[in-house]
């Protein structure tokens, strides 16, 4: 495949991580094309320099590499598939990048479903959460053709410091879900352990400084995350779940980690995200 030339970018999602995604590009040269359903995420993201576009199909007919940064599966193919959108103006050549956390399988049904050989899928979900995103130090896991995605390196390059292709379409998904299943056991065996000493009268202060000096040291204990709101560790581990059962494989601990994770958030008033919130 010829090396394609990214010039042009647009994202679809201005939240939390695609208004910093944006944010980066435009800083970096790329002309940047932005979309979302909110007023006022549009309107931060045009005070950065990003242009507004009306419609998906609108930003699909003016970018080289879209990428697409909502909450679940369903609302990714809803930009894709739906009415005018991203299909709909997407010119040949064009590389469409998935940086949602979604299923694997439902990558290559979008593939499928899409029928257009003249465009090229990529999956490119992110890790180290909203900070990482400010600073432009997130990292990418990445599936799709090789050349493709080297061809997008610079543009993935402003946001990220860390970029790791792990093979074809779907496999950076597979990645960012065992990079997930790890982290959600990582923060219940965190939060377990520090409300077994907390009855047992030891402050978790002094506790967890010895621990992260300790064969207990964990990413998840050290960055403080267990202690933050956490809305997509449920639909994470739905994944994990949905996606062992169709590859017949037995992970009882991940079904347990779920259930604990489910309780933390009651324990700790936190809701699941409405699909609305993506």
């Amino acid at each position: 495949m010829d090396k394609i030339e990214i010039r042009n970018v647009g994202v679809v999602g201005l939240g939390a991580m695609g208004g910093q995604l944006a944010r980066h590009l435009q800083e970096a040269g790329f002309a940047v094309i932005g979309y979302d359903l909110r007023a006022e995420a549009m309107a931060a993201a045009e005070k950065s320099g990003v242009e507004p576009a009306e419609t998906l199909s609108n930003l699909a007919a003016r970018s080289d590499l879209i990428i697409i940064g909502v909450g679940f599966d369903s609302e990714v193919e809803a930009v894709i598939f739906g009415d005018d959108a991203l299909l709909v103006g997407a010119r040949p050549g064009t590389v469409i990048a998935i940086a949602s956390t979604a299923a694997p399988t439902t990558m290559k049904k979008i593939v499928a479903r899409a029928s257009r050989p003249d465009l090229s899928f990529l999956d490119i979900p992110m890790c180290r959460g909203e900070q990482a995103a400010v600073d432009g130090k997130l990292l990418i896991m990445g599936g799709g053709d090789a050349a493709t995605f080297d061809s997008c390196r610079p543009a993935f390059g402003t946001f990220s410091n860390s970029i790791h292709y792990l093979g074809e379409l779907g496999a950076g998904q597979v990645g960012k879900l065992v990079n997930n299943l790890i982290l959600w056991a990582c923060i219940s065996a965190n939060y377990e352990g520090l409300k077994l000493a907390d009855s047992l009268g030891v402050e978790s202060g002094p506790l967890v400084a010895a621990l992260l000096d300790s064969s207990a040291h964990n990413w998840a204990m050290e960055s403080g995350v267990g202690a933050l709101p956490m809305p997509w560790a449920e639909k994470d581990m739905t994944i994990v779940l949905k996606e062992a059962d169709n590859a017949r494989v037995s992970l009882p601990l991940s079904g347990t980690i779920k259930e604990v994770i489910k309780g933390i958030k009651i324990e700790l008033g936190q809701d699941m995200p409405k699909m609305s919130d993506g």
